[in-house]
């Protein structure tokens, strides 16, 4: 028989090519190879740092390491701004009369000191009598303390020292020793202010020092200051004069001790990240160790022991440059390009990315390009914000609301001692409210925005802090100014960022590190402001109280930076807000949410343009101003021309169809519509 034919008909070439053979599957480790090469390939190639860092991990591994490491340095900041406090404390005292030695402190008191109108006993006055003699004609203790002093004897300021109560601070600090008291109860707030005198040259030279030789020898440089003062506090201050030198020395580490660790961490964070480190740092770092503090200072008791405690910690910030990497934005913008991506580099091995080495090219050359732009362009200086009226009237608003600000934040931290609770307790509940005062800030910044919600909250602050005057000293007097120290915490994170935003690029620099200037003059007059108190008890916080109003009131006449574009150049900054009304609130109103969007070139290759997160939350925005490197104020210029460069492309593409004016460029936003 024959065999039988293949009835199905024979195949075509065009089948055969159709036909697929049977592919076996991938192994996981190969399908994650190519997944991992797909993502290489889809990389967009870097014109500077916001492009490169959101491929190396915008909060990865790495960066979730920094943000713990600013943990200490958070801690550094409270010791060197609040130990001061604890060291000069004036406790309840009275004039110290020879003869009564035998007798109890309460019964000297009865007997020798003259009381006031309210029944208080006087602390700078005594009967000027002579209590030996007194004893020598006849008169027993006994029975001058059964008739208690006769209102006839004549009474005299205090001649031989004084007595001091140290039932609530169980320790003598220097304002004690030295008898800083009654007609020289000035000099423990004079002390005070000298320290913010050297916070002001303090961010003047290590601000030079960061921006010429890195962050990290202006980190250890300023930490290494205020701990060899603060040492030499314990040891060398037998003066008036040698406290105040001691305590400016001090102060040139007043925030950058800690500010300069901060900026460096948040400029290796992504946009979208800023705002929870920005404000968690604060939040829960800062909040531990000022609430510890006076616990520190109760436990040793010993005014140069705690001095000592408090400043050798901020020794340890010689480990830093062993454990965090210098900031890839200062070497970028000093030419250091090679050092940058090294560090760029190991983010990208920790937070276990993969970058095709084209990409540090491209961004190699594009640094390097930006560098020869900058230093062809115009310089501008801080008189530059002053020439225009709206510039002008918006800056000089600023510096006055972050004056008030500034004044009441110190104001309040310095008059716990004045509300009749107990200090250490009042200390540390008034603290702890930076805690709940950062994380409402989180929640709320970005949906409020800036503009209402420092009115609302300078506004609160003022009203609790003028209640707390009339209520009766105690409880109800401290939960009162407790409020208004809340209020004013979450005000103080408004301004932080608020002038950062506001005035433009070409000049931000500049303006934020005056006006962050403007607010160490503004804190010379806090101790003076509660040292009121000797006249009044209820003057300090209802001066506080009266300026805080007044703050925000003026807050009004600021423009909304919520989800608006920040200005670039100086016609930027004078326009900015021209269109907004005056009530105007952005959650009755249409937002403009800005979202990352997508432009395709003629070729069809795809560009991700993103904003970086203009309308984000973020103390970095004042504090890193006063140190970033122009390399940012560069970053939005490039961006702008970058943009513009796109939406021609864009225009040829589709050609007649679309006008250029039908292509709406976001010149700060990073993105092209």
């Amino acid at each position: 028989m024959a065999p039988q034919e293949n009835s199905s008909p024979p195949m075509s070439p065009r089948d055969l090519k159709d036909e697929q053979p049977y592919a076996m599957p991938e192994p996981k480790e190969q399908q994650a190879a190519n997944k991992e090469e797909e993502e290489v390939s889809k990389q967009v190639m870097p014109k500077d740092f916001d492009d490169l860092l959101p491929l190396v991990g915008e909060f990865g591994l790495y960066q979730k390491v920094l943000f713990l490491l600013l943990a200490p340095f958070c801690f550094f900041v409270g010791y060197v701004y609040f130990s001061q406090i604890f060291i000069t404390l004036t406790p309840d005292h009275w004039c110290k009369v020879p003869g009564l030695e035998a007798l109890t402190a309460e019964q000297r008191r009865a007997l020798a000191i003259p009381r006031k109108a309210d029944g208080s006993f006087e602390q700078c006055r005594m009967y000027g009598v002579n209590f030996s003699a007194l004893a020598l004609e006849g008169a027993s203790v006994d029975e001058l303390l059964l008739r208690g002093p006769d209102p006839e004897w004549p009474v005299a300021p205090c001649g031989h020292g004084w007595e001091y109560d140290h039932s609530e601070i169980p320790y003598a600090t220097i304002t004690t020793e030295m008898d800083w008291v009654c007609d020289r109860s000035g000099l423990p707030p004079a002390a005070q202010s000298s320290f913010f005198v050297g916070a002001i040259v303090g961010g003047l030279v290590f601000g030079w020092v960061a921006d010429h030789y890195g962050r990290i020898p202006a980190l250890v440089g300023t930490n290494a200051v205020g701990a060899i003062a603060g040492i030499a506090t314990a040891f060398l201050s037998t003066s008036f004069w040698a406290f105040c030198a001691l305590r400016f020395c001090v102060g040139l580490a007043f925030d950058n001790c800690f500010t300069m660790m901060y900026i460096l961490v948040l400029e290796y964070v992504g946009p979208s990240w800023r705002t929870f480190v920005a404000n968690m740092s604060i939040a829960i770092y800062f909040t531990l160790g000022t609430v510890a503090l006076p616990w520190i200072a109760y436990g040793i008791s010993n005014w140069r022991y705690f001095a000592i405690a408090s400043s050798a910690p901020l020794l340890l910030a010689a480990f830093t440059p062993w454990l965090v990497p210098e900031s890839a934005r200062w070497l970028v913008s000093q030419g250091k390009v090679d050092k940058a991506i090294k560090i760029m580099r190991k983010f990208e091995k920790i937070n276990g990315k993969k970058i095709d080495p084209k990409v540090y090219e491209e961004f190699r050359e594009s640094c390097i390009k930006l560098k020869k732009e900058e230093d062809e362009e115009k310089k501008y200086s801080i008189l530059d914000i002053f020439k225009t009226p709206r510039m002008r009237r918006t800056t000089i608003i600023l510096i006055i609301i972050w004056m008030i600000i500034s004044l009441a934040y110190d104001g309040h931290v310095r008059n716990v001692g004045n509300l009749g609770f107990d200090l250490f307790v009042t200390f540390t509940v008034a603290c702890a409210t930076e805690l709940p005062a950062d994380t409402t800030l989180i929640i709320v910044l970005d949906r409020w925005g800036r503009r209402w919600l420092a009115c609302g909250t300078l506004i609160i602050s003022g009203v609790f802090s003028i209640l707390a005057t009339a209520a009766p000293q105690g409880g109800v007097a401290a939960a009162l100014a407790i409020m208004g120290r809340f209020s004013i915490n979450i005000s103080y994170n408004i301004g932080l960022q608020y002038a950062a935003e506001i005035l433009p690029t070409v000049v931000r620099a500049q303006g934020v590190a005056f006006i962050h200037i403007m607010g160490y003059v503004a804190n010379l007059i806090a101790p003076f402001v509660v040292y009121l108190e000797t006249v009044d008890k209820i003057l300090p916080l209802l001066v506080l109280g009266i300026l805080s109003f007044a703050g925000g009131v003026l807050s009004l006449f600021l423009p909304e930076t919520l989800d608006q574009e920040l200005p670039t150049t100086l016609q930027d900054g004078e326009n900015f807000g021209k269109d907004q009304k005056f009530w105007e609130f952005p959650c009755c109103g249409k937002r403009n949410a800005v979202k990352e969007e997508e432009v395709v070139s003629p070729v069809g290759q795809q560009s991700n343009f993103y904003r970086a997160g203009s309308g984000r939350s973020a103390r970095s925005s004042v504090r890193g101003e006063l140190y970033r490197s122009s390399m940012l104020s560069r970053s939005a210029s490039m961006r702008s021309r970058r943009a513009k460069t796109m939406a021609a492309v864009a225009v040829a593409a589709v050609g007649t169809s679309a006008s250029e004016s039908q292509i709406a460029v976001r010149t700060n936003g990073d993105s092209v519509v």
